[in-house]
């Protein structure tokens, strides 16, 4: 059960400051718990603290950097069943996705505590000509400094993660906002935290709302920006962030293309799991299934069936693979996407109806191009089907979103696959499965309206690092 009440975190301390953010549980509608919501004045004290912690984190050699994170991965497998239930809770998500969210949440912090014993730099041979004789370099990674990050609802745990992680790996102090409607998996994380020796300073989780948020943006006291949300946000902040370096995560509408060859029952279990998976609020859930046309009939009846099979209720429910979406507003936006395409003649093969923020699973198909569920971000349980003849105009389909985070390609023709990697516009591309697939060592991040820079813990240290290079010229004597 969650507690009455949450406290935010100011320089690694617990402060039980007011009871003003309300958490509502997503599938009964009804008040869960408040937390205690950061002022402007406690941004800034937050961010000063940061600064003032920043030599101390820097110094920390690297086996208690390492002792932290895994102190953390011991916690949060002592916490598993209480971490998923407020998942449950919070983001409305049903059980069985929550526990694959706290999973993916201590995978994060292991690789993050492996990372943090190699953080490698290199020997550099500088004598490439006569004028360099007697030169000798080498460089080193060093901790950027003090990190804002700002994470999303729909991974509370584990996109918080991977901005919280890295950072405790490398020795870099930060600020962490996270979302107004799911703060509680955050808050869990800096009670976890706060049972280590972090120099003081070295963390603050400071929910708030977004006009009183400026300063995780604006502050020059700041070295980096991350940030995970909607492309709107993303690149606004980008645009106020200064001098700072911005690292953005922001979503797509991922495709999937299904060549002639594919096995049909596998493919349709998988896309069924990337379209709807967690009520499909993932920025890599399959939003545009292109599909063969030599199979089209027997994988659309195939789909269409597993989709009305799948059962809508409460998250708590083992049995629910369908939860309610993050709030009622999100759901009617949706469902008014829908019924916008239906009317300017996409066919609906199932699914559309909506009660609360209960939205069915549903499959459209003969989509016009310039619909929004086409063309923008549903963040919620739909797909439309296609069909296509030539595997090249497929590829040349799914580069015509505006976003480009991941793609899933379905084929056993090598050739095909190259072709797909050459050829996808986007950040990954993944081969017999869906684009909704990610590890949490991996390189992840898009393109285009998807955002900039990579996460996965290796590659966020380098963002959350600078180079350091040392010269040293032979004695003369």
């Amino acid at each position: 059960m969650l507690k009455e009440s949450y406290p935010f975190y100011l320089a690694n301390e617990a402060v039980y400051a007011n009871e003003d953010l309300v958490v509502i549980d997503k599938y009964s509608g009804k008040e869960a718990t408040r937390v205690a919501m950061a002022s402007p004045e406690v941004i800034d004290a937050g961010i000063a603290a940061a600064v003032d912690a920043q030599e101390a984190c820097a110094e920390l050699p690297a086996y208690e950097r390492q002792a932290v994170l895994e102190h953390c991965v011991k916690r949060f497998r002592e916490r598993f069943d209480e971490l998923a239930e407020a998942l449950c809770i919070e983001a409305g998500k049903p059980i069985n996705d929550a526990e694959g969210e706290v999973t993916r949440l201590i995978d994060t912090f292991k690789i993050a505590a492996e990372e943090s014993t190699r953080i490698y730099g290199e020997i550099m041979p500088l004598d490439i000509s006569p004028r360099a004789k007697g030169y000798r370099g080498m460089w080193k990674r060093v901790p950027i400094g003090p990190c804002s990050f700002i994470s999303p609802f729909n991974f509370p745990l584990n996109l918080a993660a991977h901005k919280v992680a890295p950072a405790l790996a490398v020795g870099c102090p930060f600020i962490l906002k996270p979302a107004s409607l799911t703060p509680i998996g955050a808050l869990i994380i800096g009670e976890t935290l706060a049972e280590t020796d972090l120099p003081k300073g070295a963390f603050s989780i400071l929910p708030c709302r977004r006009d009183g948020a400026e300063l995780f943006t604006v502050d020059e006291r700041l070295k980096l920006l991350s940030f995970t949300g909607s492309p709107g946000v993303g690149w606004q902040l980008k645009t106020q962030a200064g001098k700072k370096p911005v690292v953005l995560e922001l979503g797509g509408n991922a495709a999937v293309i299904v060549d002639e060859d594919t096995y049909i029952e596998d493919a349709v279990d998988r896309v069924i799991f990337g379209a709807f998976y967690q009520s499909g609020q993932s920025c890599i859930g399959v939003q545009r299934i292109f599909i063969h046309e030599k199979i089209y009939d027997e994988f659309r009846d195939a789909l269409v069936v597993k989709t009305r099979a799948l059962k809508m209720g409460d998250p708590k429910d083992r049995e629910t693979f369908i939860g309610p979406m993050i709030s009622e507003k999100e759901a009617n936006r949706l469902k008014g996407w829908i019924d916008d395409a239906v009317n300017e003649g996409a066919t609906l093969l199932c699914g559309g109806g909506l009660e609360g923020a209960m939205l069915e699973a549903t499959l459209l198909e003969g989509v016009p191009a310039s619909c929004a569920v086409n063309t923008e971000e549903a963040f919620g349980p739909l797909a439309n089907l296609a069909s296509f003849s030539d595997f090249n105009d497929a590829l040349k389909e799914v580069n015509k979103s505006q976003f480009g985070l991941q793609a899933g390609v379905f084929t056993r023709d090598i050739y095909k696959v190259q072709k797909a990697w050459d050829t996808l516009d986007v950040g990954g591309v993944v081969i017999g499965d869906v684009p909704s697939w990610r590890v949490d060592h991996m390189p992840y991040g898009g393109v285009k309206e998807s955002g900039l820079g990579r996460e996965g813990i290796r590659f966020a240290i380098e963002d959350m690092t600078e180079v350091r290079l040392l010269v040293i010229r032979e004695s003369q004597k």
